[in-house]
């Protein structure tokens, strides 16, 4: 049997498989929060959102959805982002407070460094609601909706198994090592790639959920259209399997060329709008949801299922 190259990446962790590999966290235990008896008035007011950098779709996408839902609610909203730094968050998170915010839809920047930005809002009466990634405590803000990261990388990982036809060296891409979602997607796709044994990992590299790093290092989709990009200048794309984590456009417009195998679709935009309803429903009634943290299953995309994108993050089909 002719043994492919690989190029895996799954996005938003890390895994690039020549392959790479791609976020959830830990609960700890909380006490019931200061604010937890708010709520029970009109909607109207502020919504403070705070994501990690619009300058990837994934992110922009968030922010979009969530601002626009709140607004449809009758609120006011701003978008902030920390970029992943925690003394930016910190500082967003001050401002909101300052400015009165009725909510605070939040995608963290650290699973462990953001329980104390949250706690302080919570402290200030303000209902938190974490989008994406968790924080390693439960019990202080009212939600925490993301990916079911493992569902996506053991989809992803087991069509990226069937595209190299279970053989072949591998390297993982691995998102930011402070989110949880990484180490999540990572061992996802791992436990797949484990009952494979001519499937043979080679490296790891830490690429951040950056294109340019992923560029740089040979995934989240960021990460594996710059391994991609780098792949072609080098006229090795060829013969390698390239996989990815999110379901960005040019992800999606990758898949439809036949540059990328596939993209595990994230219903970012489906958790960003919920996040903003469960807000909405806290402030007018002082009810929280039932079950604090929330997982949206994940969407693999090939070019089979591809026309069915109608729009950015948005699957119908």
């Amino acid at each position: 049997m002719m043994r492919k190259k690989a190029l895996a990446a799954l996005a938003a962790t890390g895994a690039l498989a020549l392959a790479l590999t791609a976020c959830a966290g830990g609960a700890g235990s909380g006490s019931e929060s200061a604010s937890s008896e708010g709520g029970g008035g009109e909607a109207g007011g502020l919504i403070t959102i705070i994501v990690n950098d619009p300058a990837n779709p994934y992110w922009k996408t968030e922010g979009d959805v969530a601002e626009a839902a709140a607004i449809e609610l009758g609120y006011e909203a701003v978008v902030g982002a920390h970029k992943g730094d925690t003394n930016t968050e910190n500082t967003l998170i001050d401002t909101a407070i300052s400015n009165n915010s009725v909510a605070i839809i939040l995608d963290p920047a650290n699973a462990d460094g953001s329980i104390a930005a949250v706690q302080k809002a919570d402290a200030a009466g303000i209902p938190v609601f974490l989008v994406n990634a968790e924080i390693n405590e439960s019990g202080i803000a009212k939600a925490q909706l993301v990916s079911n990261n493992a569902q996506g990388a053991a989809i992803g990982a087991q069509e990226w198994v069937t595209r190299m036809a279970e053989a072949g060296n591998y390297i993982e891409l691995f998102g930011a090592p402070s989110d949880n979602n990484a180490q999540t997607r990572s061992n996802g796709f791992s436990t797949v790639i484990s009952q494979y044994p001519d499937l043979v990992e080679v490296g790891e590299e830490v690429a951040n959920w950056d294109r340019t790093e992923g560029r740089n290092k040979t995934g989240n989709d960021e990460m594996a259209l710059g391994a991609i990009a780098a792949l072609k200048e080098a006229g090795k794309l060829e013969g390698v399997v390239v996989g990815g984590f999110d379901g960005n456009p040019d992800a999606v417009a990758a898949v439809t060329s036949g540059e990328m195998a596939y993209t595990v679709l994230q219903p970012v935009a489906v958790f960003a709008k919920e996040a903003v309803v469960l807000a909405d429903e806290f402030i007018r009634t002082g009810n929280a949801p039932e079950t604090e943290k929330q997982s949206f299953d994940c969407i693999l995309i090939t070019q089979e299922n591809v026309a069915n994108m109608t729009g950015p993050f948005t699957y119908s089909g």
